[in-house]
């Protein structure tokens, strides 16, 4: 059995929220979820609070990453028929 002592939960829903990545600053954390019925990009606060969904499109959109200055996030997305690797701003501007 596995001590969850010490442990805080950031998010409880009916599916996965998967894939976190920590923002450079420690302050936020991005992460893929299929919460809105397909899997985008989210940006939270790092206690959970604020989720704000960053990417709106049918494909799926999963493995966020932060950039050094903390300003972009690259992800993988299938939305031209193929794994490729796309940035956007912080604020979810289009890709």
């Amino acid at each position: 059995m596995v001590d969850a002592s010490g442990f805080t939960r950031l998010t409880n829903n009916d599916v996965d929220d998967v894939t976190p990545a920590w923002s450079p600053d420690g302050r936020r954390i991005t992460f893929a979820s299929e919460r809105d019925g397909n899997l985008e990009i989210y940006v939270m606060n790092a206690d959970g609070s604020g989720v704000n969904r960053l990417t709106y499109n049918g494909a799926r959109d999963l493995f966020p990453a932060w950039s050094p200055d903390g300003r972009h996030i690259a992800f993988h997305s299938n939305r031209d028929g193929r794994m490729d690797i796309y940035v956007m701003n912080t604020a979810g501007e289009p890709p």
